[in-house]
């Protein structure tokens, strides 16, 4: 009888188990590198800064911007504005009409709130900001409703022409580039967003008057509301 000799080779399985391996090295390297860049994009990304828990929000600040200095006040009037706001700018002639009515009375202070609709409303609060830490706030304020019109409602940056405005208005260029780009000059915007929020602000211009919210139908109304509080 003949007998049969059975060749022994590798098994056929051997290969894929291979195949296998290698696939589940290069699937560790992979995501071992990925938790790496994770862990770096983590730890040199700014913190955001968290709303303001309900304890923490304020309606005035003490930094917010009063804009008239009663000797004996009556009453507060905060406004929430975005200088890209076509309806904050319509509302400015009003706003300073009773500024000069009431101002000798009334607090009136300025908050902003930069709407996300609006692409330049951020930077133009910054440029803002920037221009207020030289003392220049309310000259700024002005510029931007007077030139809305130039610049609202753009996509592209309008960053380097509020700089020829921080130039027009004789500030130090250097000093406004270094606040316009600090965190803290951010960090001042986005807790008046923050405040604002949490007040219930969901567009611009918002007042309130003494803490309370306005709904306004009308120039009269709202003169009327202010003269009855300065009493």
């Amino acid at each position: 009888m003949t007998q049969t000799t059975t060749k022994s080779g590798p098994n056929p399985s051997d290969p894929a188990k291979k195949a296998r391996l290698v696939v589940w090295i290069l699937l560790a390297v992979i995501v071992a590198g990925g938790l790496v860049w994770y862990a770096v994009a983590t730890a040199t990304k700014p913190a955001p800064t968290p709303p303001p828990a309900a304890a923490d929000v304020q309606l005035v600040r003490e930094d917010s911007h009063r804009v008239t200095s009663p000797a004996s006040e009556q009453a507060q009037l905060v406004e929430f504005l975005d200088f890209e706001c076509e309806s904050c700018r319509a509302a400015e002639p009003l706003v300073q009409e009773l500024k000069q009515e009431f101002g000798d009375r009334i607090t009136f202070v300025h908050r902003y709130f930069p709407l996300p609709g609006h692409r330049n409303s951020g930077q133009a609060a910054l440029a803002v900001e920037a221009a207020a830490q030289q003392g220049k706030y309310e000259q700024m304020y002005a510029k931007m409703f007077d030139t809305q019109p130039q610049w609202g409602n753009k996509q592209d940056s309008q960053a380097a022409l509020f700089r020829t405005f921080a130039q027009e208005l004789g500030l130090d260029l250097n000093a406004y580039d270094a606040a316009v780009s600090a965190e803290s000059t951010k960090d001042r915007i986005r807790k008046d967003v923050a405040d604002g929020t949490a007040l219930g602000v969901t567009g611009t211009p918002t007042f309130f008057l003494d803490g309370k919210k306005l709904v306004l139908d009308s120039e009269e109304q709202f003169r009327q509301l202010l003269s009855d509080a300065a009493k």
